[in-house]
């Protein structure tokens, strides 16, 4: 009997409910296709106990695994190290002394400065309080005299919670005093707004719009949070989509200029340094279309707001070669 035969036989006994072929007929139609049971007189090799063997297997992975161990700290030790004497040397080299002349000479020979600048701070879970919401106050408010300084009109600040946008005001009026011990009296123009936030300028309400202020220069700091992000292109998306199926709106006219200019017009355009002031590499959140050809800077190590941080940061994106995909 052949193999089709075979299963065609098979097929029938299985739709009749197994009441045409007996027991032993179905074993010997299928006796064909089962492989041979393996031989009962087969030895098998005692499974033998080795402790000896085995405790100096588990010893020498411990050894390995500490010799690794070891090795890998002491490398974060010394890069550890090293950053801190480079910080340090750089504290003793490069300090603005709230001088504006000494920061504008220490970006004098440099060929570009970033018309936009991007920074990525963050309130720390053991610092929220009042006095982590002042210190990072304190840190905006500090670059955002750097970037006056050096004649940089476009600063934005990420903190992930958006914790900043609540107290507006109250940043306008520490960044002004910054300014202060800084310029003197004759402070530039500052501007803190939010996406779908009004506005703060000088004399909007500000505790120093009775200070004299002096149009010698502008700045503008826009706060941004992580509901800037994606969050954002979501409702875009959804938006466009309810245009498109209302006829509003022509599916061949959405293209990367249209989202690029409804982003630009809701949150902000494409910075052209983001500077990274925390330990690691992390952008928590921060908006992804905007950073396609962001220039990204970051210090290893690095323990927090600091003008060496910002002052390399402004020297490695003179020196960055912005090739756009060429």
């Amino acid at each position: 009997m052949s193999a089709w035969q075979t299963a065609q036989l098979y097929r029938q006994d299985a739709n009749s409910g197994h009441t045409l072929l007996t027991k032993e007929k179905r074993e010997e139609l299928l006796k064909p296709y089962i492989p041979p049971a393996p031989k009962s007189n087969a030895k098998r090799r005692p499974n033998k106990r080795q402790p000896l063997r085995d405790f100096l297997r588990s010893q020498i992975h411990l050894l390995i695994y500490n010799i690794m161990h070891a090795a890998f700290s002491l490398y974060i030790r010394l890069r550890q190290t090293y950053h801190v004497v480079l910080d340090r040397s750089f504290a003793i080299l490069y300090y603005h002394h709230r001088a504006p002349e000494l920061i504008r000479q220490d970006v004098q020979g440099l060929n570009r400065l970033p018309e936009h600048l991007s920074v990525i701070l963050e309130l720390k879970s053991e610092e929220r309080g009042q006095a982590g919401l002042e210190k990072l106050m304190d840190d905006v408010a500090e670059i955002s005299t750097w970037c006056t300084c050096v004649g940089i009109p476009m600063l934005s600040v990420y903190e992930k919670t958006g914790i900043l946008k609540a107290y507006i005001p109250t940043a306008h009026r520490i960044v002004t005093r910054k300014m202060h011990s800084y310029f003197g009296q004759r402070v530039p123009s500052v501007q803190i707004r939010a996406p779908h936030v009004p506005s703060f300028l000088n004399g909007d309400g500000s505790d120093e719009a009775d200070v004299s202020t002096s149009s010698s220069g502008y700045l503008s700091i826009l706060l941004i949070s992580a509901e800037d992000g994606r969050s954002t292109l979501v409702d875009l998306t959804k938006t466009l989509t309810e245009m498109s199926q209302r006829g509003k709106l022509s599916p061949n006219d959405v293209s990367l200029d249209l989202i690029d200019t409804e982003i630009t017009e809701s949150i902000m355009g494409e910075p052209d340094l983001l500077v990274l002031f925390g330990p690691h590499i992390a952008l928590q959140g921060y908006p992804p279309w905007q950073v396609r050809l962001t220039e990204i800077f970051h210090v290893p190590d690095n323990a927090g707001v600091g003008y060496q941080t910002f002052l390399r940061a402004l020297h490695s994106y003179a020196k960055a070669s912005m090739k756009f995909g060429r």
